[in-house]
């Protein structure tokens, strides 16, 4: 009896392993998503925004729009970057895109977190957030956006952008 369970047990790890060797690094993941957290830190008076998105989806995006690999720890893939966030990631008030302050960028190899911020600012009543990071690229990107409460503003808030859903006023 304990022979056929230690089979058993065999074969369930030689599926296992071996179905993960054909679906590992080099089939894609069935999920694409991202999430930036938008919230007000009172120390420095400045709206700050952190995005996250999985590492391999930006290196596809950026291999496919420039035909290259991309080194996300070099100043000059950094700006390639930056570019392509500043062109599908805004903000508007009363109709003005709101500058935002391009802070840095950290890579490893599960995620490649961006962070920018609104310097001096709160975010303010009736702001609009376009958000079209990497739904350009992949039809099913879902990007979550987390916006903590503001001073003396509405509670927080969660809101989901798609390439059907690019725009929407924030809390």
């Amino acid at each position: 009896m304990m022979r056929g369970g230690v089979k058993r047990l065999a074969l369930c790890a030689a599926l296992l392993f071996g179905g993960a060797a054909l679906h590992g690094p080099a089939a894609a993941h069935n999920y694409h998503m991202g999430i930036t957290d938008i919230s007000y830190n009172a120390n420095t008076g400045s709206t700050e925004i952190v995005h996250t998105y999985t590492a391999h989806d930006v290196e596809a995006l950026l291999a496919n729009l420039y035909q290259r690999q991309f080194d996300l720890g070099q100043p000059e893939d950094q700006a390639v970057l930056r570019r392509y966030i500043e062109r599908q990631f805004s903000i508007t008030a009363g109709g003005k895109r709101l500058p935002l302050q391009w802070i840095g960028v950290q890579a490893d190899a599960a995620n490649v977190t961006i962070y920018q911020e609104l310097p001096q600012t709160v975010l303010p009543p009736g702001a609009v957030l376009r958000h079209l990071v990497l739904s350009d690229f992949i039809p099913g990107q879902l990007n979550t956006v987390n916006v903590a409460a503001a001073p003396s503003g509405p509670a927080a808030r969660s809101l989901t952008f798609s390439a059907a859903t690019a725009q929407q006023a924030l809390p």
